[in-house]
C-alpha cells in the first residue's frame, strides 16, 4: 500500500536569545543558506507542497528568506506561547484530507529526509496516534529523556531538569520532532496546559496525555544523533558548520 503523505509543520517562530543576535534564529547561515531552509528541502520528498512554516519573530524576513527557494505556506504565530501553540496555528492551514501531521524544529539543520520517512513508515505502519523521533546518545546531558514501557510503547519523556539519577541514565532521548494522527492532535492540543516553568503550552505534553488516554505512542530512531541536532548557541552553529564541511569529531 502507498504510503499517505503526511503534511509537515515546521516550527520557525522562536528569536533564539541564546544566539546572542537580534536576527530571528532560523535566519542564521548555515555555510552560506538559512538553517530553517534545511529542514524544509528535507521536508519536501516527505509532504510535497503540504508544509507550513510556522513563523513569528521577523515573520516578514524569515517568509520572504524560504518563500525565494521553496514554495510551501505559512503561518503567523503572533505570540510565543510555545510549540504546541504553534502546531495550533497552523492547523488551519493543512490540506483537510491529510491525515498524519509531522511536526519539525526549524533549527536542526543535519534532519534527512531518508529518517523522516522511516518515521512517517513506521507510524503508519503500526498505526500510531502519535511517534516521536528518538535518538540514543553517549551524552545525553540537555536533552529530555524518552521512558520506553516493556514492549516498545513510549509512557512519557522527561526533562533533564525533572529526572531522577536513574531517569538521567537512559540515553534514549526526544528529538522534538514527531508523527502525529490529526485526529488525535486536534483531540491533545485543547487539553495542553501553560502550567510549568516557562508559561508555554509544549507540544512535548501530548506524549504523556497519549499515553494517559490509551492512545498508540511509540518511537522511530534516527540512525545518527548529528542528525538531530539543534541550534542553540553560536558554539552549536559552528559545530554544525564543521560536520557539514566533514571536520568533526562526532561529539554525540
Amino acid at each position: 500500500a502507498m504510503i499517505p503523505r503526511p503534511s509537515v509543520v515546521i516550527l520557525a517562530a522562536g528569536l533564539g536569545k541564546r544566539m546572542k543576535s537580534t536576527r530571528a534564529k532560523v535566519l542564521h547561515t548555515v555555510l552560506g543558506k538559512p538553517m530553517v531552509v534545511y529542514v524544509v528541502e528535507a521536508a519536501i520528498p516527505i509532504a510535497g507542497k503540504a508544509i507550513v512554516v510556522v513563523v513569528g519573530n521577523q515573520a516578514e524576513e524569515v517568509q520572504r528568506e524560504v518563500a525565494m527557494r521553496a514554495d510551501v505556506m505559512f503561518a503567523l504565530q503572533d505570540r510565543q506561547l510555545g510549540t504546541g501553540h504553534a502546531v495550533q496555528c497552523a492547523l488551519p492551514h493543512l490540506p483537510a484530507e491529510c491525515e498524519e501531521i509531522m511536526v519539525l524544529c526549524g533549527d536542526v539543520p543535519l534532519i534527512n529526509s531518508t529518517t523522516l520517512m522511516t518515521l512517517v513508515v513506521e507510524h503508519t505502519r503500526v498505526r500510531r496516534d502519535v511517534t516521536l523521533l528518538a535518538v540514543d546518545m553517549d551524552r545525553p546531558q540537555g536533552y529530555g529523556r524518552v521512558l520506553l514501557g516493556p514492549g516498545g510503547q513510549v509512557m512519557g519523556i522527561v526533562e533533564e531538569a525533572d529526572a531522577t539519577d536513574e531517569q538521567r541514565a537512559i540515553r534514549t532521548i526526544n528529538s522534538g520532532i514527531y508523527c502525529i494522527n490529526r485526529r488525535f492532535l486536534e483531540e491533545a492540543l485543547p487539553r495542553l496546559t501553560n502550567e510549568n516553568a516557562q508559561g508555554e503550552y509544549y507540544l512535548t505534553d501530548i506524549i504523556r496525555i497519549g499515553h494517559q488516554s490509551g492512545k498508540k505512542v511509540g518511537a522511530a530512531w534516527a540512525l545518527h544523533p548529528n542528525e538531530v541536532l539543534g541550534i542553540n548557541t553560536p558554539q552549536d552553529l559552528a559545530r554544525v558548520e564543521a560536520i557539514l564541511k566533514g571536520q568533526a569529531v562526532d561529539m554525540a
